[in-house]
């Protein structure tokens, strides 16, 4: 059950910024946490894509003034000495993984941390990046999970002119994988099992949408692919797809299926790759609100106020979503949390 709890963020570090938080994102992994399939501890804030304004900062804060738009992405910390954190890869931080936004655990007090379905956050200076005042706020809290998740892949394999992508599952990944390829300046293909949206699809701005539902027109994607994107949550075979590659062609896993299946000719034949990535590191999320900015970039959201949460996760988990929920949190201070 998600009802109004009322507690107190930590005092400000020296480093800290706290931010009064305007909106936050629904994720399915805060479906996930609020039906208990992440064993969290209990109280629990969810909430990891969050923008909201400047509202205090800690004494050798250097980045950051009272009124800045700012946003906080899924990790908020790391143990910055582990050879990725050294290497920049503080997303890949070995020292038990960074820490989350929410259902975390504070690495200096051993609090757990709670998350940005709140009226305040309070995080230290490196892990807070700065938004664009193009941006919509409201339009821009998914790009602090989704938005990065897609953006680190985009940018680790250089996606670019001269390639031709796929993106499978156009959801709340798939949506902007679509838009941060194009912008890119690839040849962006979807593929979908849904006919009906294939207008909708190509508005986000795929060249073309091949609905794979219809064996013939996976079957005849064979060879044309530099670089796929699966963002699909749920079970498939990876084999399709990978014969769709040219040689020395990857193919990506963003989504959250625990299980694919692969049959192992399509990997040696072509010489192809699976990989997978999960959200970017501090540099590249505070590069890419700059990007979205440049290029018109924004998450395809419907705003709804925090009081519907509930009607929010019920949504999300019959897939009633085009392509993100984002909690207009105005409400909550006539509920004192």
């Amino acid at each position: 059950m998600v009802r109004p709890w009322s507690f107190e963020r930590r005092d400000l570090r020296t480093h800290d910024v706290a931010v009064a938080i305007t909106y936050c994102g629904v994720c399915y992994s805060d479906v996930e946490a609020v039906r208990g399939v992440r064993e969290p501890t209990l109280p629990l804030v969810p909430g990891h894509e969050l923008v909201g304004r400047v509202s205090a900062v800690g004494d050798d804060v250097t980045k950051f003034q009272v009124g800045d738009s700012v946003a906080i992405s899924n990790c908020i910390d790391s143990c910055a000495v582990c050879d990725e954190c050294r290497a920049g890869y503080q997303n890949h931080c070995t020292d038990g993984s960074p820490t989350l936004t929410y259902n975390g655990v504070d690495r200096y007090d051993g609090r757990r941390t709670q998350g940005g379905w709140s009226t305040e956050y309070v995080a230290t200076e490196a892990w807070v990046h700065r938004l664009p005042d193009a941006l919509d706020p409201a339009a821009a809290a998914p790009l602090m999970c989704v938005g990065t998740t897609s953006w680190e892949a985009s940018r680790h394999w250089e996606i670019g002119p001269g390639m031709t992508v796929g993106v499978v599952g156009i959801g709340g990944l798939g949506h902007l994988g679509v838009k941060f390829a194009k912008a890119l300046g690839a040849e962006v293909v979807a593929f979908t099992i849904t006919p009906d949206h294939v207008a909708d699809i190509k508005a986000l701005g795929a060249d073309d949408v091949v609905v794979s539902s219809h064996p013939d027109a996976l079957a005849a994607q064979s060879r044309r692919f530099d670089f796929i994107l699966d963002t699909a949550s749920g079970a498939h075979d990876l084999s399709p797809y990978l014969r769709a590659l040219r040689l020395h062609g990857t193919m990506c896993l963003l989504g959250i299926t625990p299980v694919v299946e692969v049959e192992t000719r399509s990997l040696r034949v072509g010489r192809h790759s699976v990989s997978g990535s999960g959200t970017g590191s501090p540099a590249r999320v505070r590069e890419m609100p700059d990007f979205c900015a440049e290029e018109s970039i924004a998450a395809d959201v419907e705003v709804l106020p925090s009081a519907q949460v509930t009607t929010a996760l019920q949504r999300l988990e019959r897939g009633d979503v085009r392509y993100r929920l984002v909690l207009d949190l105005a409400d909550l201070a006539a509920v004192g949390s």
